[in-house]
This record gives structure tokens, sequence and C-alpha cells, in this order.
């Protein structure tokens, strides 16, 4: 495994990402979101946060693209527990990407969006 492939974690997690982002290239929403669940699955959490962080981040959107509210809101609060503790320029991005992405679901109100979307402004505050 090259060199800087190693500082995102282990092999396996580091092909599913990958293998995550071109199936969203190719709009196969459902092999993007398990393959972001596979390495998010096998990521570790104590020493890759952030990798495994964005990887929920990732698999939420894909989810939601799907038509999943539910899920979705499920896969971004993990992401949130994933992020306890630190925060970067971009996990601060994806979770005001988040917020922007439940606005319609909050509006109708959707409890999920609706508790997500207070959790997420108490992060970014």
């Amino acid at each position: 495994m090259p060199y800087w492939a190693r500082s995102w974690g282990p092999a396996g997690a580091t092909v599913n990402s990958r293998s995550a982002k071109v199936f969203s290239r190719l709009g196969d929403r459902k092999g993007a979101a398990e393959n972001y669940a596979a390495a998010a699955a096998t990521r570790p959490a104590t020493t890759y946060a952030r990798i495994l962080a964005l990887d929920l981040v990732a698999q939420a959107k894909m989810e939601l693209a799907g038509g999943g509210i539910e899920q979705a809101c499920g896969t971004w609060n993990r992401a949130l527990d994933a992020m306890t503790g630190f925060q970067s320029v971009r996990t601060r991005r994806a979770v005001g990407e988040m917020r922007k992405s439940l606005a319609q679901s909050k509006s109708r109100g959707v409890a999920a969006a609706q508790e997500l979307d207070e959790r997420a402004a108490l992060f970014l505050a």
C-alpha cells in the first residue's frame, strides 16, 4: 500500500472509501452508501476520527439522495459522535452542508431532522 494511502487508515477502509466515491460519480447511490458504510465499519475511530466522520457524512448524503431521511439522520448523528472533541475546516463545512440538506425535511416537520439540526447548530456554535 502506498505511504500516502496508509495515512487514511486500514487498506480495506481506504479501498471502500475510494470505491464509494466512484459509485457516487457513477450515480449509484446505494453502492456508494454501502461502500461508505463498509469503510466506516473498518476504520478505527480512535486514530482516524476525522476521516471516519467524513465517510459517515458522505454515506448520509447518499442515503438522503436515495430518499432515506430517517436513515440519513441516524448516520449523520453517528458522524457527529465521531467528531466529538475536535473540529476541522472540513468537518465544520460538512456539518454546515448537512444543515442545508436537512432544511426541507425540517420544514416538513420531520422530528429526526429537527433534532439533528439542533445538535449540528450546537456543534458549530
